[in-house]
């Protein structure tokens, strides 16, 4: 049963990889076996933590940096990533600007959209090439629960989030005949960065914890071991999935 979620010998790219849930996506990965490309706009060179954990289980690490939100840069990664086998692409970096729609800019529009659809469809695209023409390989995306709900003042970020739903389910139909399965994570309420706003807001972060039925906020290893499954061969007749991390956020 455990060689199921052995990734040894496989390389994962996990983009938004420098803290937060990329980190504890590489992080779990590497602990299964996987060597790690690690992507993020900021990630050092050499010395990151994430590279430390990496290599201290042994594994194989490169890093990348990349601005999501700047189309060159994203073309110049697909290069940078053409001599590597890449086995499993976490598309997993996003951002969200925090206005309402009314008064929502369209430059925070533009950018969201950028980073959290369509560079990720533009790294799905070039790592399902390889893949399909090997006839193996998995792809994760990470969604949201707004890729279910509206969310508040977060326009842009929802309409990405339900576009990476949608392509999920896409890549999907098509490439799930040719070996390579495509799904998401939808993490819950996380304890992260882009949460930072709602739990210093004491209300609404009162109101969200009395709606999730594990009595908690997560935390970024909680999805960990949903990556690894998706990663693995224990997922290999799973395809099309946006799978719920919520702590049961979305039955509530």
């Amino acid at each position: 049963m455990t060689s199921l979620f052995d990734l040894t010998g496989r390389t994962a790219v996990v983009t938004g990889a420098r803290r937060g849930i990329g980190f504890a996506m590489a992080r779990a990965l590497a602990t299964a076996g996987a060597d790690i490309i690690a992507v993020s706009s900021q990630i050092e060179e050499s010395g990151s933590a994430v590279e430390s954990v990496v290599r201290g289980l042994g594994r194989r690490f490169r890093a990348l940096a990349c601005d999501l939100s700047n189309r060159d840069a994203v073309d110049r990664l697909v290069g940078a990533l053409d001599d590597e086998r890449v086995d499993v692409l976490v598309n997993n970096a996003g951002t969200i600007l925090r206005a309402p729609a009314a008064e929502h800019p369209i430059e925070w529009w533009d950018e969201v959209l950028d980073v959290d659809l369509r560079s990720q469809f533009v790294l799905a695209q070039a790592a399902g090439r390889a893949m399909i023409e090997r006839g193996t390989g998995k792809i994760i995306f990470t969604a949201s629960l707004l890729s279910f709900q509206g969310g508040i003042n977060v326009p842009g970020y929802a309409a990405a989030k339900s576009g990476i739903a949608g392509l999920t389910r896409a890549l999907a139909n098509e490439w799930a005949p040719r070996g390579v399965n495509v799904n998401a994570i939808a993490p819950g309420y996380i304890v992260t960065d882009n949460t930072a706003a709602l739990r210093a807001d004491e209300e609404r972060s009162e109101s969200i914890l009395a709606r999730i039925p594990a009595g908690r906020w997560g935390t970024a290893e909680d999805l960990g071991g949903a990556t690894v499954f998706l990663a693995s061969a224990a997922s290999d007749y799973v395809s099309g999935v946006v799978l719920p991390v919520d702590g049961g956020w979305l039955g509530r």
